[in-house]
């Protein structure tokens, strides 16, 4: 596992979902085509998901494996709470899957519920030992493995950068979905908030309605800055936050680029 991801790192990593197949066998005439399922809790018409699925699958064609030849590719797309989450994921375990990707905390949760069984490779936001997905970064035993993006200490870097674009923030509010996101990130910016002479304000947002009442208050008061922690809730919502944030005077950091290239002060 690694705590940090590179675009390159991304496509490679996610290749190797497929990896332990040989590739002399799936060559041998009369071998079944091998299924992948994932569950992508992006909308489908989402421009950084549909970025994600195509380097999944020129990750998996340099490893020899091409979509609707010998290996079929199921996707479950969309966003939801646990029960939707849930019902993609049984969506998927009904086309009998050989491995399964799990983009994101909550769907590899779900996953790990779902099947003992199944291979699945996971993409965490943060420690996945202390989000319970394995009992240990070396050795992750079960089903599951993976890699996660963002290390503990990700947050505490956030709001030293949110400080210094934006001395006069004495509030932070940080924007999650409480039900996907890692406390450790949070929990390394709490700490952190003395050294910064700021207040830090967990904001547990899960959809668009939320979001829009929260900024609101916090644009009224003025000395407010907002950090983004990327949660598929708030990658969906990336440019409505933008968008209030620059209608509303509030200066934000984002976790994310794509956040950023969608408008956002930074990342």
């Amino acid at each position: 596992m690694t705590a940090k991801m590179k675009r390159r790192e991304f496509i490679t990593l996610l290749g190797g979902a497929a990896a332990a197949w040989p590739l002399a066998a799936h060559a041998q005439q009369g071998e079944r085509r091998r299924r992948i399922g994932v569950l992508m809790l992006y909308p489908e018409n989402d421009s950084e998901g549909q970025l994600r699925a195509k380097a999944f699958r020129r990750g998996l064609e340099k490893l020899g494996w091409v979509d609707g030849r010998n290996v079929q590719i199921d996707f479950q797309w969309g966003l939801g709470d646990a029960d939707w989450i849930r019902s993609a994921a049984a969506r998927l375990m009904r086309l009998a899957p050989d491995v399964i990707l799990a983009n994101g905390t909550p769907a590899a949760r779900i996953m790990q519920q779902v099947s003992r069984t199944v291979p699945v490779i996971f993409i965490a936001g943060s420690d996945p030992v202390l989000d319970g997905l394995v009992p240990s970064l070396a050795h992750p035993g079960g089903n599951l493995t993976g890699f996660y993006v963002f290390e503990p200490s990700f947050g505490a870097k956030l709001l030293e950068l949110l400080k210094e674009i934006a001395p006069h923030v004495a509030k932070v509010a940080i924007l999650s979905n409480p039900d996907a996101n890692p406390a450790s990130c949070s929990a390394s910016a709490v700490a952190a908030a003395p050294k910064f002479a700021v207040e830090v304000v967990e904001a547990p947002l899960r959809d668009s309605n939320e979001i829009e009442a929260a900024m609101a208050q916090w644009g009224r008061e003025r000395n407010f800055g907002l950090i983004v922690v990327p949660d598929p809730a708030t990658n969906a919502h990336r440019r409505l936050i933008n968008e209030l944030a620059v209608r509303l005077g509030l200066p934000v950091v984002h976790a994310l680029r794509a956040a950023a290239a969608a408008g956002g002060l930074m990342s």
